[in-house]
């Protein structure tokens, strides 16, 4: 009876192995299989749970990692552009100093020491490259089963030292566009400098070439000089006189060329001078050509350096074919050979 009870709480498993031997017989007690079954459904439950947690932390890990490819693509081109505007900024440092010198060239500034050479400008934010970022662990993971602790924590330890870098690189991002940010004020303040500074040099220079376009230079006429400038004997009275220009003897017809641009202000006849032709230059500068056969220009008209304004002649009081060239400085007369540079 007792053995029929036993074997009624009990599962019986019979193997056989032929149709002459034996067969086997095992017994499992109903409580050991139910405890065995429920270990086992509680593993697979831990099982689903490592590997649901595995693959959430993997698919986290393998965000990070895109997420960082990013950030470092963006550092790079973010690096490329600092380079960039550093080459910018080191150019335009040299147009300043370009700029300084021909102020000074112009007359627009008075030299000051240590302007040119020196010349420098923004602030320098150095990348903290090297910097240790610490993480504090508050706290120690719990021992827990042997599968599950090996996957998570691999999982987390990849997470940990992801953040780690992600958080450096983010740094290094940050720091970097903020130096980005200071050089690009920089150079729009120093731009708006340089442009009003290149504004008053072109100005100046307009002004200066047009002074020097506007300043005779050349002789009016091939020739040579028959009466210079000041006190001479007078060829017709014989008496000591002071001549206000210069005789430049030439051939009959030659053609009178203007040294300097203007404008064609009178055209006329002088009992003295003969045909005489007189162009103001601008800038309080006139010139005057006397003795003319034959004006060649018009009142009004105007002319630049070498254009052809008379031929050469002896109207008036002259002795012979040649130029009475006459230069006035703000309604003075001035020795014409201080503007004949060839």
């Amino acid at each position: 009876m007792r053995q029929h009870m036993e074997q009624s709480d009990a599962y019986t498993v019979v193997i056989f192995r032929g149709s002459t031997a034996k067969p086997l017989r095992f017994s499992f007690p109903r409580k050991f299989v139910r405890k065995l079954l429920i270990l086992l459904a509680v593993l697979v439950f831990a099982d689903l749970l490592v590997i649901s947690h595995y693959v959430i932390r993997t698919g986290e890990v393998w965000e990070l990692s895109a997420f960082r490819a990013e950030a470092m693509s963006a550092r790079e081109q973010t690096a490329a552009f600092s380079a960039a505007v550093d080459d910018l900024k080191r150019r335009l440092t040299t147009m300043k100093e370009v700029n300084q010198r021909l102020r000074v060239m112009l007359g627009i500034e008075s030299v000051k020491p240590g302007d040119l050479l020196n010349g420098r400008g923004g602030e320098d934010t150095p990348l903290p490259e090297g910097k240790d970022i610490g993480f504090e662990q508050s706290s120690v993971p719990s021992r827990r089963s042997l599968d599950d602790f090996q996957v998570s924590g691999r999982a987390e330890r990849l997470q940990v030292q992801e953040n780690a870098a992600d958080t450096r690189t983010q740094l290094e991002q940050e720091a970097l566009a903020q130096r980005v940010k200071e050089q690009l004020a920089w150079l729009a303040k120093e731009a708006t400098r340089q442009e009003q500074a290149l504004q008053e040099l072109t100005a100046a220079a307009e002004q200066r070439s047009s002074r020097w376009a506007a300043t005779p230079s050349i002789w009016p006429v091939r020739g040579w000089v028959t009466s210079g400038f000041g006190p001479r004997i007078s060829p017709f009275t014989e008496k000591p006189a002071w001549h206000d220009g210069l005789d430049i003897g030439a051939a009959p017809n030659a053609p009178v060329q203007a040294p300097a641009q203007g404008r064609v202000t009178a055209i006329g006849f002088d009992p003295k001078l003969g045909n005489l032709v007189r162009i103001d230059h601008g800038y309080g500068i006139e010139t005057l050509y006397g003795h003319l056969a034959k004006p060649m220009v018009r009142e009004g008209q105007r002319v630049k350096r070498g254009d052809v304004v008379g031929l050469v002649g002896s109207s008036g009081l002259a002795t012979g074919p040649h130029l009475h060239y006459m230069v006035k400085v703000n309604g003075q007369a001035i020795d014409p050979m201080r503007y004949i540079l060839e």
